[in-house]
């Protein structure tokens, strides 16, 4: 693998301890792959933030790291295991919170933005068409690659890390162009929602095999929906990106030979939401995964029609998100109505078995796969409109 000269430096630990540990990362993974090189990178997203998920080892990884660790690019942070100002509302634990605030500072020593989101694109780190990136995080990747068109590879948390405190990655996968062609062609009934388009995602999600799918057949599709479902698609398959005929970036991309075709029916879409739900009485309702936009909360307001929400309700968003909703009187609407709105984390990476909550009502696919599949809970996967009802209901 060739490296420049200033990338043997770094390997040799000429810039740093935390340099050497980061290229030796890079390295290693690009002999994997088979990188001829490395490539410079404009911004990272780092994954592996909430303590549930680190751990003492973990901790003191970072720690160690941010002695001398400096990012080299714009770098921002996957949600924590708590909301940095309302923890003490949802009833974590002080010492999971010490805990916690230790592993953010540690980010923090090393130039991090303390962005704490899963859509770092809804909080300053939006990138270019063509730019090469280094994201972890399985719905930003997602997103990333197909609804903007830069360049990153699905990313786990230490690679990702490694790219921002070197500022390169290996040129490999997705960061080629050839790799980023579609290789199944899926034919897609008429989509009413978000709610559908995440639906569809699981669908093609099980039978893609992580292969890149090309969707025909959609008339029109907005952020949410994009949103929803690249990370339904992301959770269930593992694959990295995806096009949309006539909207994404790169979908006039063809691939040499002829691909299989899926047609997805709406009883397809049926049968997912049916084996998605567990139909419970629910503990939590929960909207925001990944992160709700403003976009979503107004909508929230709208289907809510000044009705008072009467059982335990979380809206996870951004920071950035949340203050311009703020701007707005869309987040203090919200409160009025019953909404509890927390940034900086989500009921994945919380420590939720640890909040007497053992079920959960969503329109997230992404929100279910998770919930079921890490922290043991039962799902009621609704529409907005239906997950509304059920939160006004005495």
């Amino acid at each position: 693998m060739y490296l420049t000269r200033e990338e043997e430096k770094m390997l040799a630990g000429e810039m740093g301890h935390a340099v050497q540990v980061a290229m030796e990362i890079l390295v290693a993974l690009g002999e994997i792959y088979g990188a001829e090189k490395m490539v410079p990178i404009t911004s990272a997203q780092v994954s592996g933030v909430s303590y549930k998920n680190l751990g003492e080892a973990g901790l003191e990884w970072l720690e160690d790291l941010s002695k001398d660790g400096r990012v080299r690019v714009q770098t921002t942070l996957n949600p924590a295991g708590i909301d940095l100002e309302k923890w003490r509302e949802i009833g974590v634990s002080e010492n999971f919170v010490e805990m916690q605030k230790r592993v953010i500072d540690a980010y923090l020593a090393m130039g991090i933005k303390p962005t704490l989101t899963c859509t770092p694109y809804l909080a300053e780190n939006m990138p270019r068409f063509a730019e090469h990136i280094a994201w972890s995080e399985s719905s930003a990747v997602v997103y990333a690659n197909s609804v903007i068109g830069a360049r990153t590879n699905r990313e786990g948390g230490p690679s990702a890390l490694a790219a921002a405190l070197t500022g390169r990655t290996p040129f490999y996968g997705l960061h080629l162009m050839e790799n980023r062609v579609y290789s199944i062609k899926v034919i897609s009934p008429n989509l009413e929602d978000e709610y559908d388009f995440a639906l569809l995602g699981y669908v093609v999600g099980k039978q893609s095999k992580g292969r890149i799918p090309l969707f025909t057949g959609i008339r029109s599709a907005n952020q949410s929906e994009l949103k929803a479902l690249g990370a339904a698609l992301g959770s269930i398959s593992g694959t990295p990106m995806f096009h949309v005929e006539g909207i994404t970036p790169e979908y006039t991309l063809t691939p040499e030979d002829r691909v299989e075709e899926i047609e997805v029916s709406d009883r397809d879409l049926e049968n997912a939401s049916e084996e998605l739900n567990d139909d419970v009485e629910p503990d939590l309702i929960f909207i925001g995964c990944p992160h709700a936009s403003l976009e979503e909360l107004i909508m929230l307001i709208e289907r809510l029609e000044n009705r008072v929400v009467k059982k335990k309700m979380w809206v996870c968003t951004s920071r950035a998100v949340g203050a311009l909703a703020k701007k707005l009187g869309v987040y203090q609407k919200l409160e009025r109505l019953g909404v509890t709105i927390l940034s900086d984390t989500c009921p994945i990476v919380a420590p939720i078995n640890e909040l007497n909550i053992r079920s959960i009502a969503t329109n997230s696919v992404k929100g279910v796969w998770y919930s079921r599949n890490l922290n043991n809970l039962s799902i009621k996967l609704a529409k907005l409109s239906e997950l509304v009802e059920e939160a006004v209901r005495d």
